[in-house]
């Protein structure tokens, strides 16, 4: 089940957060900035998992933290050069990534994905384009994802399917 909600991502109650990001991305911008400022080991462990397994656009690198269970999904070209910004998003590497993505998501049987309106903002692509993959790839999932598609900072969105914690 798929449900488009208004809110912060970050308060979600979703078993994992799922976003896109490049291959040796620094998380320097967008959501990725705010994973990597509330979880720095995050942004630390995907530049040595890069390092160490030169990842292509289309994978999906899977972490673990404390608390939190974070998808990434390499939806973005890489940086040309050490210093320069990464690429846009293209709409394979997507599909490739929410591929791999469902794949995770029922394999592990995986209850909730909060996500955002995956690479339309820094990844520069199109929401009307994007949302059908995410429909395509993970519609018929049994897990719930949540797509955060307005952003509201220190809202806390009504995940329906999930009972909501206290603060």
């Amino acid at each position: 089940m798929i449900v488009e909600l208004t809110g912060d991502i970050l308060l979600s109650q979703a078993s994992w957060i799922a976003h896109g990001v490049a291959p040796g991305d620094h998380f320097t911008q967008g959501l990725a900035l705010a994973l990597r400022e509330q979880w720095p080991s995050l942004s630390k462990d995907f530049r040595h998992y890069c390092q160490a397994s030169h990842p292509q656009p289309g994978g999906l690198w899977m972490w673990h933290g404390p608390g939190v269970h974070v998808a990434n999904l390499l939806t973005q070209e890489s940086a040309y050069d050490h210093g320069s910004k990464p690429g846009k998003a293209r709409l394979e590497y997507v599909g490739h990534a929410l591929r791999a993505l469902a794949h995770e998501l029922d394999r592990e049987k995986i209850e909730s994905l909060a996500m955002p309106r995956l690479a339309t903002g820094v990844g520069g692509l199109d929401w009307e384009q994007v949302r059908p993959l995410i429909n395509q790839h993970l519609g018929g999932l049994k897990t719930h994802i949540w797509l955060y598609t307005t952003y509201r900072k220190g809202m806390r969105a009504e995940e329906p399917g999930h009972a909501q914690k206290s603060d």
